[in-house]
């Protein structure tokens, strides 16, 4: 599977990997988050995938979570106060302050929840589930965990959520053609528009800040490299080129 082989190269290439989706720079919620002008991100450093944040020039590195499970997919929520993550002791999503305080588990199923990303305003997460069979579906939720309801319906997968700045888009992608596309769909899950089309994989959208263009990453010259487009699938063009992994990309304010 296409994915596994990103998942692995994610794994082999890189200590430290998977900036948080909203990163928070200075200037913006000023005075409210304790994740102010900070990135974060998972590391293997300590033996296991635990969550660290670090200032924007990489100093002041610190360790938010620790349990022998493992943490992953930090998101910052957009005022900087909060960060949404998956913990592998349960494959549940979490939600604790930016300082690594009240840590509180905001899913509770047998099957596994994935990709938090919060909406624009803070209120809401999309995130993929297992949950109703499907290898992974599409959901939304209220940022306190209640209200979680199913967007995408595909028996094939559909994960890495991504809202666009104003809120009323999420790209994403899915593996129902055969491989993994990316997608783009009305947030309430209606208008499910495929914008990529190659038979190698497309993964991991991310919106710009002004919602014009949606950059992601792709296999179709060979090896992991990030991507830009329009918000329409137009314009596809590669932007790093190397033999080395390249992916996750996430775009500055």
């Amino acid at each position: 599977m296409k994915k596994l082989l990103f998942v692995l190269l994610v794994i082999t290439l890189a200590v430290s990997l998977l900036i948080g989706c909203n990163p928070v720079t200075p200037g913006e919620g000023e005075g409210e988050g304790e994740g102010e002008g900070k990135i974060a991100f998972v590391s293997l450093r300590d033996g296991n995938f635990e969550i660290y944040v670090m200032n924007a020039d990489g100093s002041n590195q610190t360790r938010l979570t620790n349990n022998p499970d493992g943490d992953e997919e930090p998101c910052f929520s957009p005022d900087g106060t909060k960060i949404a993550f998956v913990s592998d002791r349960d494959f549940e999503i979490y939600i604790m302050n930016a300082d690594g305080s009240n840590q509180t588990r905001l899913t509770n199923n047998l099957a596994g929840d994935w990709s938090p990303c919060f909406s624009p305003d803070g209120t809401k997460i999309a995130f993929s589930s297992t949950r109703d069979g499907d290898y992974n579906e599409i959901y939304i939720m209220n940022a306190d965990g209640s209200n979680q309801n199913r967007i995408t319906y595909d028996p094939a997968e559909d994960g890495a959520p991504c809202f666009s700045p104003d809120g009323t888009k999420i790209a994403f992608e899915s593996e129902r053609d055969g491989d993994f596309e990316i997608y783009v769909m009305n947030a309430d899950g209606s208008n499910q528009t495929r914008l990529t089309n190659n038979p190698t994989g497309d993964v991991w959208p991310c919106f710009s800040p002004d919602g014009t263009k949606i950059a992601f990453a792709s296999l179709r010259d060979g090896d992991p490299e990030i991507y830009v487009m329009n918000a329409n699938g137009s314009n596809q063009t590669r932007i790093t080129n190397n033999p080395a992994y390249d992916g996750h990309p996430s775009w500055g304010p």
